[in-house]
């Protein structure tokens, strides 16, 4: 059936070429209008913060600023389908909740698809589904190899260097991220950084004694720099 409001698109890419490929689809497709065709960035944003657009499709490798960025800045505001000609960045892309992931040529039947997935989440989706997400995904140590972690399962998360240490109910994940990086993904009233190298699973704390907070037999320490914070989300529990 037909919306009688189509859902409002933009396409951008710093290719001009790219954007006329999806503004081509988009022609051919009911329910949904192209608001904006473009290369510019800071135009889209505005538009997108505006309130003007609901489905954003998006290059990820943009010299000005990254779809990846762009989905950091305006990511609540409206939904999107990654486009782009590199298939390395879909788990970061999927844990910012795209839509879909689009390899460059985009064929049509596959352009319809990414659509069908957005018209799924519009009815059966509430406005902040992104806060209902109950997993991530982190890559492995093999190449190609991701693993589904729910929240629920985590215990708590330690940063080595460039590296992080997942410490879940069954296992052990080493994966490349930096802390502050796996925080913005994770929902911010289950977990909490207690300190610059251990973020930490609220649900699983055993014990709080003084400075330390103990998960199983893991006492983790609390510093002074995150102590009113962690205090703060505790005592509002």
């Amino acid at each position: 059936m037909t919306n009688v409001t189509p859902y409002r698109c933009l396409a951008l890419d710093d290719e001009l070429y790219a954007t006329q490929v999806i503004e081509t689809y988009l022609t051919q497709t009911p329910d949904f209008t192209l608001v904006k065709a473009t290369t510019d960035v800071y135009e889209s944003i505005r538009l997108v913060n505006a309130g003007l657009i609901d489905l954003v499709f998006l290059d990820i490798q943009m010299p000005e600023l990254t779809g990846l960025q762009f989905m950091k800045i305006c990511g609540e505001t409206c939904k999107v389908i990654l486009t782009t000609a590199y298939p390395d960045y879909a788990l970061e892309g999927f844990n910012l909740d795209a839509v879909d992931y689009l390899i460059k040529p985009i064929e049509f039947e596959r352009f319809q698809k990414a659509l069908s997935k957005f018209l799924a989440l519009q009815g059966s989706s509430s406005p902040n589904a992104s806060q209902a997400k109950t997993h991530i995904f982190l890559k492995g140590d093999a190449k190609h190899t991701f693993h589904r972690v729910a929240f629920s399962d985590i215990l708590y998360i330690e940063g080595l260097n460039n590296y992080i240490s997942v410490y879940t109910t069954q296992q052990r994940i080493v994966t490349y991220m930096a802390l502050k990086d796996i925080l913005e993904l994770l929902p911010d009233t289950q977990f909490c950084r207690v300190h610059r190298s251990y973020i930490v699973s609220l649900v699983h704390i055993r014990l709080i004694d003084g400075g330390m907070v103990y998960i199983g037999s893991k006492g983790i320490p609390v510093s002074d720099s995150y102590k009113a914070s962690f205090y703060e989300l505790i005592n509002s529990r």
